[in-house]
């Protein structure tokens, strides 16, 4: 019986050490890494550490004890709690010395590549339908046209590739944030894969936001119903990059001293969103950071390279979000827009939908609004800029005026001559400076 979440069918815990597809060496040694790191010394602790039924975790240390490399010590504490007691022979600690010279690596057993990639088959991004109704409830604190939900919805449930380009300060950014919302459910993020014999790995709490986990007792970790614990149940990933995003930020990340690889920013986004905003802005050409996705947005698989040069297929299953101020036809070819399999517009809001966004922001920031004021601002004001109304705008404006009456000591309040002072910083005046 496999467990779910939200119709992700979970990963089945291993019953047998074949179960488990990793070389035997590896797994021993990572029990000894362990053990020499840990202070673990009964079988519960130590399946808890690296994450495997007691079952196999036994027979691991039994394989061991096979080859002098661990010891049992006896039982010790009262006749229910009791439990054998282990730790490392010398042959053991100068294993584990050894086994960590090559590889800092211990805690959770890694899981197998080609196990990795049925679980992102069962877990697909692409699997997802999402509603008119969700991502309205999603974008629920956003003004937005109707026409560009339209839009938006078949491109999420899609799960392909989205260039949403248009002016700064509509909303991009915030829109991206309600895709994530929308996704809804979770899914099962491994803590580390293995390649090769080597370790990569992938959870990370600064991206993955776990579900709340229950406190793992003996019955717990002897059934055979609960799903992997090499894995952990976690929200679909988002990924956020912005003008920091350079090409090798998508390779794989290997740290020399502790021997190690951490996996990069599109493999942690799998089976979520991986968000590129302000495209343009990095140091590298926006064409140029474009080729590096083509295979993965063509194909559904990346290629990374190990230390040794060996190169290695990783399933590709995320939603990449690029986010633009700039034309697309100014920074992409042709054959690179091909590649990008929705295009959506993002215009600023027209004077109704400005108007919901200022009332809105306003009962928000518990600013009083005043008829007057707003007439001004719209007749007076925004002929100045032809009429161009921006998402970003009621926020700046109604903060500016807030700033002003904090400053004179005045209650907060609309006013025509507050609506002044506040546009003057809303923009700067084309002007020669002196130096």
């Amino acid at each position: 019986m496999n467990m779910q979440s939200s119709g992700v069918i979970a990963p089945p815990a291993p019953k047998r050490l074949e179960d488990m597809v990793l070389p035997r060496t590896m797994m021993r040694d990572i029990i000894l890494k362990t053990l020499f790191r840990k202070n673990t010394n009964v079988i519960t602790e130590l399946a808890r550490a690296v994450c495997l039924p007691i079952v196999i975790t036994q027979e691991l240390v039994d394989l061991a004890r096979g080859q002098g490399l661990i010891e049992a010590m006896g039982t010790r504490g009262d006749a229910l709690s009791s439990e054998m007691h282990y730790q490392l022979t010398d042959s053991g600690k100068a294993r584990a010395l050894d086994a960590l010279s090559q590889s800092e690596y211990f805690g959770p057993m890694p899981v197998p590549l080609s196990a990795y990639r049925e679980q992102v088959q069962r877990q697909s991004i692409r699997n997802i339908q999402v509603t008119r109704g969700a991502l309205t409830g999603a974008m629920g604190h956003l003004v937005l046209p109707s026409e560009l939900l339209s839009h938006l919805g078949p491109a999420v449930s899609a799960g392909r590739s989205i260039l949403m380009y248009g002016p700064p300060g509509n909303g991009k950014s915030s829109i991206s944030n309600g895709i994530r919302e929308a996704l809804g459910d979770r899914i099962y993020v491994p803590r580390a894969i293995e390649y090769s014999g080597q370790v990569i790995t992938v959870y990370d709490p600064i991206v993955h936001n776990a579900a709340e986990t229950e406190l793992e007792d003996l019955n717990r970790l002897r059934r055979t119903t609960r799903f992997d614990s090499r894995y952990v149940l976690c929200d679909r990933p988002t990924v956020i990059t912005g003008g920091e995003l350079s090409l090798n930020m998508l390779d794989l990340v290997y740290n020399p001293t502790a021997r190690t690889y951490q996996a990069p920013l599109q493999l942690k986004s799998t089976g979520g969103l991986f968000i590129v905003d302000d495209l343009g802005r990095q140091a590298e050409p926006p064409q140029k950071l474009v080729n590096r996705w083509i295979v993965p947005l063509e194909e559904s698989k990346d290629i990374l390279a190990l230390q040794s040069g060996e190169k290695f297929e990783v399933p590709f299953d995320t939603l990449v979000i690029f986010s633009t101020n700039f034309h697309p036809n100014e920074i992409f070819d042709k054959a690179a827009l091909r590649r990008i399999f929705f295009k959506i517009k993002i215009d600023g809001p027209n004077q109704q939908d400005f108007l919901k966004i200022f009332a809105m922001v306003a009962r928000k920031k518990q600013m009083v609004l005043d008829e007057a004021s707003l007439v001004y601002l719209l007749k007076e004001k925004y002929p100045s800029i032809d009429n161009v109304y921006a998402n970003y705008q009621p926020v700046f404006l109604i903060d500016q005026m807030k700033a002003i009456c904090d400053f004179e000591g005045w209650p907060h309040k609309m006013t025509p001559e507050l609506v002044d002072r506040a546009w003057a910083n809303l923009f700067v005046r084309d002007e020669t400076i002196v130096k």
